[in-house]
């Protein structure tokens, strides 16, 4: 398995049940492929460097988590069909050694 980072925002105007469900659909998503969550890291409102669908701020949050390289294309299919994410990116992540 290797490292994975996702970051994504929401409109901050969304209610908090929205996001735990967005939240959850991606961890379902992660599980279901044999990965795991490492860390949930909200970052909460910050300004948008452009406005993107009349939006000006987003809600951010970063997760940290190792899977299959074959489960990330499904995981990018969730994102990109779930109305509340407006934007997101996954990168993999190094191994540091310690």
């Amino acid at each position: 398995m290797k490292a994975y980072e996702l970051l994504y925002f929401v409109d901050p105007a969304l209610d908090p049940e929205t996001r735990l469900a967005v939240m959850k659909r991606i961890d379902t998503t992660i599980a279901e492929g044999a990965g795991k969550v490492d860390n949930v890291d909200e970052w909460g409102k910050r300004k948008l460097a452009y406005e993107i669908d009349k939006l000006t701020e987003g809600d951010y949050t970063l997760i940290n988590f190792h899977a299959d390289p074959a489960m990330i294309a499904e995981l990018d299919r969730v994102l990109r069909i779930t109305d509340a994410v407006i934007r997101h990116m996954i990168v993999r992540r190094d191994e540091v050694a310690e």
